[in-house]
């Protein structure tokens, strides 16, 4: 019997720019830059750095590290960023993904409270991705707790696999927080499973993208099923670093997460005997 041989998937591991936080954005390039990632995935949000096509040109070049994915202002506190209407802020990011070569833009589904852009939301995405390249990659949420109550923030689910999109983005820290099994939904999604946003989490009604390992989610197992799997899109690390007590401290926790990716990343395949 021939010895088992390592198989590393094509897939890139990005840093997403949240990852740092509070730090900025550039520093986000400088961080992923040194400890050797295969690039950032640009969550755009108040920092100006983070909205200016330009400037990430710059530190894309500067840093020689490219821009993988675009993750559209969706959250609470970008409610104003690149405009006030949901459709503007997806025209956007996908015309900011087109102009850096990002294959990648994240989406989330829709609050509630944004009725008509839920009720158009599964044909609008649909109509974008027909008109570009670029994957419009539906992200996973979870329902809002707050002690025993629960709020579906989301529409038209948090579950995206409920809904018919081309492509889906998992995050596991999403997964922990629903409670909801990882790799049923990864399951679920099969060959539209385009993105990965890898953290853990212990299945607290915070969403709390620990480190990779960190917590109770299938990280390393879905990493595996990667690499046997023939994904093609990008795995990229989103965790929380903001209680970090130094730039050191963060640094060490993103090293840790980018190993722990391509440790798991590389499978061993049994050869086939001679």
């Amino acid at each position: 019997m021939a010895e088992p041989v390592v198989r590393v998937p094509d897939a890139k591991v990005a840093l997403s720019t949240a990852s740092v936080y509070p730090e900025s954005t550039a520093t986000a390039f400088e961080i992923a830059a040194r400890l050797g990632y295969d690039g950032v995935e640009v969550m755009v949000w108040t920092d100006p750095v983070s909205q200016d096509i330009e400037a990430l040109r710059r530190l894309s070049d500067y840093h020689r590290i490219p821009i993988l994915a675009v993750h559209a202002p969706c959250l609470l506190i970008t409610q104003r960023v690149w405009s006030t209407d949901p459709w503007v802020k997806l025209q956007r990011a996908k015309a900011a993904a087109e102009k850096l070569d990002a294959s990648t833009v994240v989406v989330h589904p829709p609050f509630r409270w944004q009725r008509q852009y839920a009720r158009d939301f599964v044909d609008g995405i649909w109509r974008m991705a027909d008109e570009t390249d670029v994957r419009f990659a539906v992200e996973n949420m979870y329902p809002w707790r707050y002690r025993d109550r629960e709020m579906l923030a989301y529409a038209p689910d948090w579950d995206v696999t409920k809904d018919d999109y081309r492509h889906f983005t998992v995050d596991l820290s999403h997964t922990a927080t629903a409670r909801t099994d990882a790799l049923d939904m990864v399951d679920r999604m099969g060959d539209r499973l385009g993105h990965v946003h890898l953290a853990d989490g212990r299945g607290s009604a915070k969403d709390e993208h620990l480190v990779p390992g960190r917590g109770t989610q299938p990280c390393a197992e879905l990493l595996e099923r990667l690499a046997t799997t023939g994904f093609d899109g990008h795995v990229v690390i989103e965790v929380n670093t903001r209680r970090a007590m130094s730039g050191a401290e963060r640094e060490a926790d993103l090293a840790e997460a980018l190993a722990f990716t391509r440790l798991h990343l590389a499978s061993a395949v049994g050869a086939k005997r001679p």
